[in-house]
């Protein structure tokens, strides 16, 4: 049965046939093709695909009508034809007429990057604000493409529609059908939206700094956040295996309580349509105290996922080149927030590298060297946190009623009691206490 025929998209993506042909355009990136295309690869199978082969092509001049030249076009529908491939994943992004030429060539289903990672996120999305979001990218990136592949809208789990459909009928009926879903999907996400702005509100009102997980998908973000929370978030060696973002409690040197929060990975060319969609989720990032750059520090493209990594945060307006230590060009301590880097899967990496790696991490402020699977470097890490999100705390010295002991307890659990002492009388407290210039507000606005 062809891809064609199938009625299911969850049908085609567990267990079909495919093959991988990527696109390499002198100037549009810089990392090594084979990573490239194994990192394809690892996107297909996260969701089942069955990849039998793989090959990168490279495209001198991008052709307008295929993207690649005639003569790769014949060798990736031959691979195809040889590997009985339902599917043809290309790793670059398509326009649909790209996209319908190529079908035509290779007898298959053809999807791009961005058709496979949405797909990813529609069926790894748990909670229901998840959904919405996946559902909405899919949307504005079907659009554009005019083909009625979203019957799964009344579905409650699965992919998204990309790898199966019914066919191109109905255009205009479809368009409307498109406009009216987004519109309603968007009502229903500003609703969320509302909803975690009180959370966070209620979170700044009580003075827990909020410490965000960031890195590139598999680095091994949720792995360190169940070490230091002692969570069972899921964590597999597998692309996007955390989509939804998990908060948890944590307690650090000289902080009594701190919110913790997993984000989803980051990825190359992540599709705009998922940025724009998660950017309510991404929220988290954007008002935290320190972000945490998780990085796999054994991957042969740690710089160039750092540069993607760095590349997401700025269009979300909280990092940039030149802003890594939260500091502008004249030294001033800017409003966004503290960032630390995370080298991760150190106990992955030949010896003499490794002792390069930590070397290197311990002569910086901004770079602990770790093993989240392990556990090396895990003291080090919550020492470094601590000194963070403490360093711009100043010591003051309160005069507190010795009855009060709802303003003790408060100090105690948000500040770093340093010496208490009989006060000027003996019905009063003299307490010295290292508090962030926000608790000390807040403990002052009590009443």
């Amino acid at each position: 049965m062809s891809v064609f025929e199938r009625g299911s998209a969850d049908d085609v993506a567990r267990g079909a046939r495919a093959v991988v042909a990527r696109a390499d355009v002198p100037g549009h990136d810089n990392r090594d093709s084979d990573a490239r295309l194994e990192e394809a690869a690892g996107l297909a199978l996260a969701i089942g695909i069955d990849v039998r082969a793989r090959a990168a092509f490279r495209v001198r001049q991008v052709k307008p009508a295929t993207l690649f030249g005639s003569g790769q076009v014949e060798q990736i529908a031959a691979l195809a034809e040889e590997n009985e491939a339902e599917l043809v994943i290309v790793d670059n992004a398509l326009t649909p007429v790209q996209q319908s030429n190529l079908e035509k060539a290779c007898g298959a289903k053809v999807i791009d990057r961005t058709g496979l990672i949405l797909e990813i996120f529609g069926e790894r999305a748990v909670t229901n604000e998840g959904r919405l979001q996946v559902e909405l990218a899919h949307l504005d990136y079907q659009a554009g493409r005019l083909v009625r592949s979203w019957t799964h809208l009344e579905r409650q789990r699965g992919g998204f529609g990309f790898l199966g459909g019914p066919g191109e009928t109905q255009i205009e009926a479809d368009r409307r059908m498109i406009r009216d879903r987004m519109a309603k999907i968007r009502r229903e996400l500003d609703q969320v939206t509302r909803t975690r702005s009180l959370h966070r509100a209620r979170r700044q009102r009580a003075p827990w700094p909020v410490i965000a997980l960031v890195g590139y998908t598999n680095a091994g973000k949720s792995t360190l956040f169940n070490r230091l929370t002692g969570a069972g978030v899921l964590a597999q060696d597998m692309l996007f295996a955390t989509l939804d973002p998990t908060m948890r409690q944590i307690t650090l040197p000289g902080i009594d309580k701190a919110i913790l929060s997993d984000t989803v990975g980051f990825v190359s060319d992540l599709p705009t349509q998922l940025i724009a969609a998660f950017r309510a989720t991404l929220e988290e990032v954007i008002f935290a105290d320190l972000i945490i750059h998780v990085r796999d520090i054994s991957h042969p493209d740690s710089e160039a996922q750092r540069a993607d990594v760095m590349d997401v945060l700025a269009e979300l307006g909280v990092a940039g080149e030149g802003a890594d230590n939260g500091q502008g060009d004249d030294g001033e301590v800017s409003s966004r927030p503290a960032y630390l880097e995370v080298w991760n899967k150190i106990d992955l990496l030949p010896p003499e590298r490794r002792t390069e790696i930590e070397t290197i991490a311990a002569r910086r402020d901004d770079v602990v060297a770790v093993s989240a699977m392990t556990g090396e470097g895990q003291e080090t890490l919550r020492r470094v946190i601590g000194d963070l999100m403490t360093s711009g705390n100043a010591i003051y010295h309160l005069h507190v009623p010795a009855s009060d002991g709802a303003a003790l307890a408060w100090l105690h659990e948000y500040g770093e009691v340093i010496e208490t002492r009989e006060g000027p009388s003996e019905d009063i407290l003299d307490i010295s206490v290292r508090l962030s210039d926000a608790a000390h507000a807040r403990f002052q606005a009590r009443g």
